[in-house]
């Protein structure tokens, strides 16, 4: 009887991680971290919305994500037109019904100089990573309902900086940070959206594949206080945790997964 219950509550515990027929919309979901985030939020019960700009690489993420059981619907979105992200929520619903979980991970990065970074430039990188996220949350919170889950995708150079000119891009992602606090705060009680962030360290992604050998020996690998980069699945397993019940009481975060990178 003892191991009975022992199970019981063991079972009724994962629970608490699944997040079963719940519908997700992620961003940036034809490469990368996107990928991993999509096929997370499958493996843990959720039918979800893979988006993106370039859509005709979008069918492999919707099809890994079938492969768990789950229904993929595949929507060709540029995040930085407001209109777009209406669009996009839009075509969840028609589809689903609901949606009960955002992940913004849609981005891009630059890596110039300040003193050489055109306005355009700058305004395009910030229109995606922090423009695109507050589009998209403004978007889904028309829809959500009492218990979902927005999660922005920062970073820990939001936090830290990485021997690179990256003016752009570091504002972006610290700006993030602001954004999660503020929407939290603002949706908490009412329609009871929980808002929180993850910034990443460094993880072997396609945005980080222009970065050369010798930088990442030299400059970043010491910082990794557990001598090693990140797995996808490890910063994916967070967006699960923050999505699912089990975060129930955790809002307005910002929950760094960068092998102690910000600390150094």
């Amino acid at each position: 009887m003892h191991e009975q219950e022992a199970a019981d509550n063991l079972g009724a515990f994962a629970e608490m991680f699944r997040l079963d027929d719940r519908v997700a919309i992620v961003t940036g979901a034809s490469a990368g971290l996107g990928v991993s985030l999509s096929t997370a939020m499958a493996r843990a019960g959720a039918h979800v919305i893979v988006a993106s700009r370039r859509v005709d690489r979008l069918e492999a993420t919707a099809q890994a994500v079938r492969g768990y059981g789950r229904e993929a619907l595949v929507q060709n979105a540029d995040v930085a037109d407001p209109r777009q992200c209406v669009d996009l929520v839009e075509a969840a619903m028609a589809r689903f019904g609901r949606v009960d979980i955002l992940v913004n991970n849609a981005g891009m990065a630059s890596a110039v100089p300040a003193t050489r970074e055109s306005p355009d430039a700058f305004r395009a990188v910030v229109d995606v990573n922090l423009g695109g996220s507050y589009w998209m949350a403004q978007a889904c919170a028309e829809v959500m309902t009492q218990g979902s889950s927005i999660i922005n995708i920062s970073s820990v150079l939001g936090f830290t900086t990485a021997a690179l000119p990256q003016a752009a891009y570091t504002a972006s992602k610290a700006g993030l940070v602001g954004l999660t606090r503020d929407l939290a705060s603002q949706w908490g009680r009412k329609p009871g959206i929980r808002v929180n962030a993850i910034a990443p360290g460094f993880f072997e992604t396609e945005m980080t594949e222009s970065y050369s050998p010798e930088y990442v020996t030299d400059s970043l690998e010491p910082r990794f206080l557990l001598g090693r980069a990140g797995k996808p699945e490890e910063l994916a397993a967070t967006a699960v945790w923050l999505a699912s019940p089990a975060a129930g009481y955790v809002t307005g975060q910002t929950i760094l997964v960068d092998g102690g990178m910000s600390t150094t």
